[in-house]
Order: structure tokens, then C-alpha cells, then sequence
């Protein structure tokens, strides 16, 4: 079964970051995390892009956990910071989240 395009540049790109790393980050491997995995890939491993959006995950995680925002909210920005199927622009999510001006639409009554 041969592999699709998307799915093989991700390998290759994961597989090619891991060989361009010293010694020490193979014990760091992103392959073991899907999260950082795709917050590189999203990012095209550069560090402040990807501290970004892991800071903007995290802080979207907390206003979740603490402020229980309707869970139309969270569909409907999920669909508004998704770049694909598997891929999320997470400062765009914690930006969406936290937005007073949201409002319902019929559909997610």
C-alpha cells in the first residue's frame, strides 16, 4: 500500500530533523510526542514559532480548564484554528477561545 504524499513529506521531514540534531536530541525525539511532532511540522522546527504555539496551547488548556467555556465555543474554534485534518494553529485557538464577541449561530445552539 503506498504511502500518501502528505503523509510521506512528514516522515521525511521528522526523519530529517532527527538527523540533523546533535547526539543529545535524539533522546528528545519528537516521534514519541504526537503534540510536538505536529507543532514542528507546523512550525518548520524553528524554536520561537514553536514555543509559540506551545505557550498558546498551554494557556488555552488553563482558560479551558478554569473558565468551562460552552462547548459550541470549542468546536467552533477548532474548526477556525484548524490547518488540516490533524494540524491546529493553537495561537489562533487560545485567541478564538478567549474572544467575548463570539456568539452562537443556530447550528451550535
Amino acid at each position: 500500500m503506498p504511502i500518501p504524499e502528505a503523509m510521506g513529506r512528514k516522515v521525511a521531514i521528522a526523519a530529517f530533523a532527527l538527523l540533523a540534531s546533535p547526539v543529545e536530541g535524539h533522546a528528545l525525539a519528537p516521534l514519541y510526542d504526537p503534540v510536538v511532532l505536529n507543532v514542528g511540522i507546523n512550525c518548520q522546527w524553528q524554536r520561537t514559532c514553536e514555543r509559540r504555539q506551545l505557550n498558546a496551547m498551554n494557556d488555552s488548556r488553563r482558560f479551558i480548564a478554569r473558565a468551562h467555556p460552552p462547548l459550541w465555543r470549542i468546536h467552533l474554534c477548532n474548526r477556525n484554528a484548524a490547518r488540516s485534518a490533524t494540524r491546529i494553529d493553537w495561537v489562533g485557538f487560545n485567541s478564538c477561545i478567549r474572544n467575548p464577541g463570539l456568539r452562537a449561530t443556530r447550528t451550535h445552539r
